[in-house]
């Protein structure tokens, strides 16, 4: 009989679902995989960080004919290039000179880390299933094609579910693209710990005054999102400017 009884009190409990609410039917769809470890990460990062969006536009003409000198090299050598390697370099002198953008918080020290190595995380959609940021180790180290060759190779790897965890780790700043389905301005969700993160926006022709004439330019809608805790908006804005300096300058 206890047997029995223990054997009933084990039975898993049927849950029923409804498949409609007050209004009509409804489909449910599980909060599982890539999905739910982005959700828990996205409300571990608002939940820490408040977070400040300062957007601006850079003239990337110059950068453009650039990567089109540079595009033959590179495929001479086997190697897809693209704008995110230059964009990563340019992050790469304005955090020089404002180190803050690449640095993390010690909540319980109460400390400021400004990391000293810079890795750059990007993010790739996967089948449509959320966003994962494999990162660029070193980005101080490397050229634009050792850059370009390594981002091809983990966004394959990303996409056919073959990173290792150590692709993942290690980042202190992180690109988002959503220029690439089409978007011009976002508020992207800082990669937390980190105190910053850049989203690109949809390269568009528009008209633009210079000098008394208007021109028409290739313009990039840049979105830099940063922790408020660690810098203010002063600082952002500063090196937002020279990041877009260095993408309007991109021989220096």
């Amino acid at each position: 009989v206890k047997k029995i009884a223990k054997m009933k009190k084990e039975k898993p409990e049927i849950v029923v679902k409804r498949k409609y609410d007050l209004w009509g039917y409804v489909d449910r769809i599980p909060l599982k995989g890539i999905r739910r470890a982005i959700a828990r990460h996205m409300v571990e990062s608002v939940s820490h960080a408040p977070h400040v969006t300062i957007m601006d536009e850079a003239d990337v003409g110059e950068l453009i004919k650039l990567k089109e000198r540079e595009k033959g090299k590179a495929e001479a050598q086997g190697i897809y290039l693209t704008f995110l390697p230059f964009i990563m370099k340019a992050c790469l002198a304005a955090f020089k000179d404002f180190p803050l953008l690449n640095s993390t918080l010690d909540e319980e020290a109460e400390e400021i880390i400004i990391k000293k190595y810079y890795n750059f995380g990007f993010a790739v959609d996967v089948d449509g299933e959320g966003l994962v940021v494999p990162v660029i180790k070193g980005v101080d180290l490397k050229n634009i094609f050792d850059i370009a060759k390594e981002l091809k190779n983990l966004s394959d790897k990303t996409r056919q579910k073959k990173l290792d965890l150590q692709d993942l780790r290690g980042g202190t700043f992180t690109i988002t693209n959503f220029g690439s389905i089409g978007a011009f301005f976002a508020t992207p969700i800082i990669n937390y710990p980190e105190v910053s993160i850049l989203g690109l926006g949809k390269i568009k022709e528009k008209p633009v005054a210079q000098e008394g004439k208007i021109l028409i330019k290739p313009i990039l809608p840049l979105s830099l999102a940063f922790d408020h805790r660690v810098l203010d908006g002063a600082y952002a804005v500063r090196c937002l400017n020279l990041l877009i300096s260095n993408l309007q300058n991109p021989e220096k």
